[in-house]
């Protein structure tokens, strides 16, 4: 019996039953880890795999693997942003034709008629057709002004009803109102068009408006600052 037992102890420790079978394979593991590995990262699964810690090595161990993480984290973060930056560049790239940036103010029914003809034929065009004491069309035109400075690429105009020389089809019944264009084609006739919004209404309500209809592409509207009543008064 004693032999048997002496040969049992000699034998190699991966026929020691199960406890043989885990280190084992933890050993394999270790082995197995690229020997071009930072020296680092073959440390950290060096102390994975090792079974004889004390409380304090082990504490140790703890606190690498949770650098780990957090280097891991910081690299996927920082990669998220490279990324975010290359199509932010890549965009600016694409983009083309002309900005502006601001309300351009129609004069006449002859400027109307050759904004909506000879603009780009890309390019948005979006008329306000306001008149002067009719309620809703200076909140509009604040509202036009902010979204003017963030939709660099939409041509926002104004003008008056009396000016478009078209004065009896503009009533105050049905302004202010919106008239959306592309390559002379109206894409969009929004006569009275603030009864869809509530009595105190901003730049953002009119954006959802026209996202809703397609019109404007998705876009997170920045902060604008508030129109004082003499900046927001059309001449």
């Amino acid at each position: 019996i004693s032999s048997v037992v002496k040969h049992k102890e000699e034998l190699p420790a991966n026929h020691t039953g199960p406890k043989g079978v885990i280190n084992d394979w933890r050993q394999f593991k270790l082995d197995s880890v690229d020997q071009s590995a930072p020296v680092s990262k073959r440390e950290l699964l060096r102390q994975m795999s090792s079974t004889r810690e004390d409380d304090k090595e082990r504490s140790q161990r703890k606190m690498s693997v949770q650098e780990y993480e957090l280097i891991k984290e910081e690299d996927e973060r920082c990669l998220k942003h490279y990324r975010k930056q290359c199509m932010k560049e890549m965009h600016e790239r694409l983009s083309f034709g002309p900005k502006f940036e601001a309300v351009y103010e129609l004069e006449s029914g002859e400027a109307f008629l050759e904004v909506i003809e000879k603009e780009h034929r890309l390019t948005l065009v979006i008329v306000h057709i306001y008149q002067h004491g009719v309620k809703g069309c200076e909140q509009l035109n604040s509202c036009l002004d902010c979204l003017a400075s963030e939709y660099s690429s939409i041509k926002f105009c104004r003008i008056d009803a009396v000016a478009t020389g078209a004065a009896e089809r503009f009533s105050s019944e049905v302004l202010p109102a919106l008239l959306v264009y592309k390559a002379g084609e109206l894409l969009g006739n929004f006569l009275a068009v603030t009864k869809h919004f509530s009595d105190e209404f901003f730049a953002t309500d009119v954006e959802a408006f026209l996202n809703d209809y397609g019109l404007i592409p998705v876009k997170e509207l920045a902060a604008c600052a508030d129109v004082d009543d003499e900046g927001g008064d059309v001449e």
